[in-house]
Protein backbone atom coordinates (compact mmCIF):
# COMPACT_ATOMS: atom_id res chain seq x y z
CA UNK A 1 0.00 0.00 0.00
CA UNK A 2 1.49 3.31 -1.09
CA UNK A 3 1.55 6.05 1.58
CA UNK A 4 -0.10 9.38 0.89
CA UNK A 5 1.82 12.54 0.07
CA UNK A 6 -1.14 14.64 1.20
CA UNK A 7 -0.03 16.69 4.24
CA UNK A 8 -3.59 16.92 5.64
CA UNK A 9 -4.02 13.15 5.55
CA UNK A 10 -0.56 12.61 7.03
CA UNK A 11 -1.36 15.01 9.90
CA UNK A 12 -4.69 13.28 10.57
CA UNK A 13 -3.07 9.84 10.41
CA UNK A 14 -0.25 10.75 12.81
CA UNK A 15 -2.72 12.36 15.24
CA UNK A 16 -4.89 9.23 15.10
CA UNK A 17 -1.92 6.93 15.81
CA UNK A 18 -0.79 9.06 18.74
CA UNK A 19 -4.31 9.07 20.19
CA UNK A 20 -4.48 5.27 20.00
CA UNK A 21 -1.13 4.91 21.75
CA UNK A 22 -2.12 7.38 24.47
CA UNK A 23 -5.28 5.35 25.11
CA UNK A 24 -2.99 2.48 26.05
CA UNK A 25 -4.15 0.08 23.36
CA UNK A 26 -2.03 -2.93 22.53
CA UNK A 27 0.50 -2.45 19.69
CA UNK A 28 -1.32 -4.98 17.46
CA UNK A 29 -4.58 -3.05 17.93
CA UNK A 30 -2.89 0.26 17.08
CA UNK A 31 -1.38 -1.38 13.99
CA UNK A 32 -4.74 -2.79 12.87
CA UNK A 33 -6.64 0.48 13.39
CA UNK A 34 -3.90 2.46 11.65
CA UNK A 35 -3.91 0.07 8.70
CA UNK A 36 -7.68 0.54 8.44
CA UNK A 37 -7.26 4.34 8.30
CA UNK A 38 -4.63 3.98 5.55
CA UNK A 39 -6.93 1.70 3.54
CA UNK A 40 -9.91 4.04 3.96
CA UNK A 41 -7.68 6.94 2.97
CA UNK A 42 -6.55 5.13 -0.15
CA UNK A 43 -10.13 4.23 -1.09
CA UNK A 44 -11.29 7.84 -0.75
CA UNK A 45 -8.19 9.28 -2.45
CA UNK A 46 -6.84 10.53 0.92
CA UNK A 47 -9.69 13.04 1.32
CA UNK A 48 -11.18 11.69 4.55
CA UNK A 49 -11.62 14.87 6.57
CA UNK A 50 -15.32 15.13 5.63
CA UNK A 51 -16.27 11.49 6.20
CA UNK A 52 -18.73 10.72 8.96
Amino acid sequence: MKPSNDPEFKHFYERHCKHLELKGLQPKTVEAYSRAIRRIGQYFNYEIEHLT
